[in-house]
C-alpha cells in the first residue's frame, strides 16, 4: 500500500494540530480548500478528530499526529 493523495492530506491535516496542548484544537474554514474539508471529514468519521471541520485530537488522534509527526522529522533530516 502507497500513500495516496488523500491520505497524504490527513497526514498534513493532523500536522496542523498543536501537539503540544490538547486543549488546542483546529477549525477548517469554509474558505478552505475542498481537500482540506474532505481530509476534516475523513479524519472525524475515523474517530480521529471530535468534529467535521477538526475540533481537537481524540487520544488515537494525538497518537497519530505524533506519529506522522515523528515520520516527517526523520524523513526530512535524511
Amino acid at each position: 500500500m502507497k500513500f495516496d493523495q488523500s491520505l497524504l492530506e490527513e497526514m498534513n491535516l493532523l500536522l496542523q494540530f498543536d501537539l503540544s496542548s490538547a486543549a488546542t484544537g483546529i477549525k477548517v474554514h469554509s474558505d478552505a480548500s475542498e481537500e482540506a474539508k474532505a481530509a476534516a471529514q475523513r479524519l472525524y468519521e475515523k474517530q480521529l478528530c471530535t468534529q467535521p471541520d477538526g475540533g481537537y485530537l481524540t487520544d488515537e488522534g494525538i497518537e497519530m499526529a505524533e506519529h506522522a509527526d515523528r515520520l516527517l522529522r526523520r524523513l526530512a533530516s535524511a
